[in-house]
């Protein structure tokens, strides 16, 4: 299947994920970066779901599965170990709301892909549940290439653009955008290098 590759603001948008076990407790942790109201439907969870929980951070209703949890939620998460339950959360699902399952059965509209973030700065790979071993392997790659000094280094980016969108306009803005990256790329990037030029370069 070819899917299509999306960043989505889900902030204050309800999502519920149906199953309290390993795989629910990684959507939860994949979903704390964001505003999103997070519901957790089961009648037990992890120790590690359980202390989200108590940190407000997830919301728990302590239950068995009942299609009227599925009500204004954006995005559903069907990931318990029972296939009858998993089928019962895609039965209840409206046309609308965006449905994935981990048991890869029945219907599927979005799947994770691994992520790796730095601030503002996200990457994300994806073997299509092709090879999750791959997808590890590559995920790792990629967070030892982009360590965490990243988010400095975009955060810097946005403020520099930020700036030079107000000072500068047409061709001179083009410039200036194509000095500035023959700069950075001549001199690499560093944690030290970021402190060298931001001065410089936000005083435009």
């Amino acid at each position: 299947m070819n899917y299509f590759p999306l960043l989505m603001n889900l902030d204050y948008k309800k999502v519920v994920i149906v199953g309290g076990g390993h795989v629910a407790r990684q959507k939860a942790e994949a979903l704390l970066p964001t505003k999103a109201q997070v519901t957790v439907i089961s009648p037990v969870v992890t120790e590690k779901l359980e202390q989200y929980i108590h940190e407000g951070l997830v919301t728990w209703k302590e239950k068995s599965f009942e299609p009227a949890d599925l009500d204004d939620a954006a995005l559903i998460f069907a990931v318990t170990n029972d296939e009858e339950v998993n089928n019962a959360v895609e039965e209840a699902a409206q046309h609308w709301q965006l449905l994935s399952r981990a048991d890869a059965k029945g219907r599927i509209d979005f799947i994770n892909p691994a992520v790796v973030r730095r601030g503002e700065f996200v990457l994300t790979v994806s073997t299509s549940g092709a090879s999750p071993g791959l997808t590890r392997k590559v995920k790792s790659e990629l967070a030892e290439e982009y360590g965490e000094h990243y988010a400095q280094y975009v955060s810097f980016l946005k403020e520099a653009r930020q700036r030079i969108l107000v000072k500068f306009t047409g061709d001179e803005k083009s410039s200036f955008w194509q000095s500035f990256w023959i700069l950075k790329f001549w001199s690499g990037w560093s944690k030290a290098i970021c402190k060298n030029v931001k001065p410089c370069c936000l005083s435009v």
